[in-house]
């Protein structure tokens, strides 16, 4: 009988009022999580001045991933918070710490001002938006399910997995509205700080909007009737019946999820714009054509998963990723940037040189000197751009770089004290590989549109697969009484740690092998890993019941 009177269920007004609520406050904190990652390149400049540029991009970035870094700990404190005095006063604390680091972000002055105390400042600040959205997420999805009638659950949270496309859509649109509204030296002077500024409208809008929604149903109940948990953290992660869910949940579920999440989105800009050296703002526009397109997919197969089940579409989605990833990727690159691909083809360029020499080149202090004819060779082809294979050195030959039939040999930079080596290898690669026909950037004209947004979509559609039904997933995985402690956890794990440094640990394999495709092996692995623990070990739950004792 529950089944049937879900199925003609009609949403409600305090449902619809739920799902607003719950959903424009998280699009809100999505927003103001990556205005930051947008403006990195200014941020760093304003804040990391002391060091030089490229050491102050890093120090930017690392910022910027400080605050994946700590959401599963904002997970902890905020589920344990959750689970004790509700879901409604929980995400109310998460969008108030948001809203208000990000505004103060706009008024921060910058370190020509205060020196050294702004950059610690600003990482204070990240890190405390980092454990604020690691609270917010299971809130809201939390207190959506718990509101849903049982066979329209995956469709109303569904909602809520819209929320993160749509707050990197919103901070874009507003950097650009700043942009236009001014001249370039105006906006990097002070007009990034608007922006970060306008989140205090966003933030009184929310907190106004979540103050006149009630306590979810379920945590009123278990309060009423005094069956809350009293230590949530114990219950969660120290008693191996729940902890064991909460690995599988992890491993099974949001770790894949997660790697095809931030590949369809975030990897594939990178790749555009940094490998196929595609035009920033086209680049931009091409993803956000795709995501447009791709955005109702997330409700679609959040309603599809209350039919057919939450697993088979999660794992499908993970399945293809690694299935398709590769040649997805290649035909990005025959689309986008033909010319580099029939480059390679033409004049493969191979570093020849003695690896044991060659050095993993990480280096976010700016303190290391790779000197290596080896270095030399790969870090002149990694600062272009250029796909490159290896092979080893003969005895008694020069290392060098082939581009085709043309041999450029590297130096030892220890020895070349005036530059001139360096001035005289730098000019020989820049006319080989232009000889080659390889390009220094994409050519607009070349680019062929409609595929290239044709292939994003199916990148984005993918992430509607794996993101659409996961909030469903996991509030059914978990009993009530720990429920937001439970399901932050794996959640922002997977999240965070596997998801939000994916493009780093990408780019470094991909610098390190010369192979502009080698980094698709990180989301590859971890997505099959997730297929065959998913297939195996996750339950499916669409037709659990979530009860005030238990799920």
């Amino acid at each position: 009988m529950a089944n049937a009177a879900g199925a003609t269920h009609r949403m409600t007004a305090e449902e619809r009022r739920v799902i607003f609520a719950s959903s424009l406050g998280t699009v809100f904190e999505w927003y103001d999580f990556y205005l930051y990652g947008s403006l990195a390149a200014i941020i760093s400049v304003q804040f990391f001045s002391g060091v030089n540029p490229t050491a102050a991009f890093i120090f930017a970035l690392l910022a910027f991933a400080a605050g994946f870094a700590v959401r599963p700990f904002g997970a902890i404190v905020f589920g344990r918070l959750g689970d004790l005095v509700g879901r409604k006063y929980t995400f109310l604390i998460t969008i108030l710490i948001m809203g208000l680091s990000t505004f103060i972000v706009g008024l921060l002055p910058n370190y020509a001002a205060i020196g050294f105390a702004a950059p610690a400042i600003l990482i204070v600040l990240r890190l405390a938006q980092g454990l604020a959205l690691g609270g917010e997420y299971g809130g809201a999805a939390i207190y959506v399910a718990e509101h849903a009638p049982h066979t329209k659950r995956g469709a109303y949270t569904a909602w809520i997995q819209t929320t993160a496309t749509l707050g990197l859509f919103l901070s874009l649109l507003v950097i650009l509205g700043c942009r236009l509204s001014m001249d370039k030296e105006s906006f990097d002077a002070w007009g990034w700080r608007i922006p970060f500024l306008l989140s205090i409208f966003l933030l009184g809008i929310s907190v106004w909007i979540r103050l006149k929604l009630n306590e979810s149903p379920l945590f009123q109940k278990m309060k009423e009737e005094g069956t809350l948990s009293k230590a949530p953290l114990t219950e969660s992660f120290a008693r191996w019946g729940n902890l064991k869910i909460v690995i599988i949940a992890l491993i099974g579920l949001t770790a894949g999820q997660a790697v095809v999440w931030y590949t369809g989105q975030f990897y594939a800009l990178f790749f555009l714009t940094q490998v196929l050296k595609v035009e920033g703002q086209t680049a931009n526009i091409l993803i956000g054509a795709a995501l447009l397109l791709g955005v109702p997919f997330f409700v679609i197969f959040g309603a599809l998963s209350d039919r057919i089940g939450r697993k088979p579409i999660i794992l499908a989605g993970c399945l293809l990723a690694v299935l398709t990833y590769f040649p997805l990727f290649s035909a990005l690159t025959h689309f986008a940037n033909p010319a580099l691909e029939q480059a390679r083809e033409r004049s493969p360029v191979i570093v020849i040189a003695d690896n044991d020499s060659c050095s993993f080149q990480f280096n976010p202090v700016g303190t290391a000197a790779f000197t290596t004819p080896c270095d030399v060779a790969k870090s002149a082809l990694a600062k272009r751009g250029i796909p490159y294979g290896n092979a080893a050195l003969p005895d008694g030959e020069e290392a060098r770089v082939a581009v085709g039939e043309t041999a450029i040999p590297s130096f030892d930079a220890g020895m070349d004290a005036d530059g001139s080596r360096r001035a005289a290898f730098e000019a020989a690669l820049t006319q080989a590989l232009a000889d080659a026909g390889y390009p220094a950037a994409a050519a607009p004209d070349a680019i062929n549109y409609p595929m290239v947004v044709a292939i994003l979509f199916i990148l984005v559609l993918y992430v509607t697969m794996v993101y659409g039904p996961i909030a469903a997933m996991l509030v059914e995985l978990f009993p009530t009484r720990i429920r937001y402690t439970s399901m932050s956890l794996p959640y922002h794990i997977g999240n965070g740690w596997f998801g939000g440094f994916l493009p780093t640990v990408s780019f470094a394999i991909v610098a390190a092998t010369g192979d502009i495709y080698s980094g698709l092996w990180y989301p590859v692995i971890i997505a099959a890993m997730t297929f065959v623990v998913g297939l195996i070990f996750v339950p499916e739950t669409k037709d659990r019941e979530l009860h005030p004792e238990g799920s």
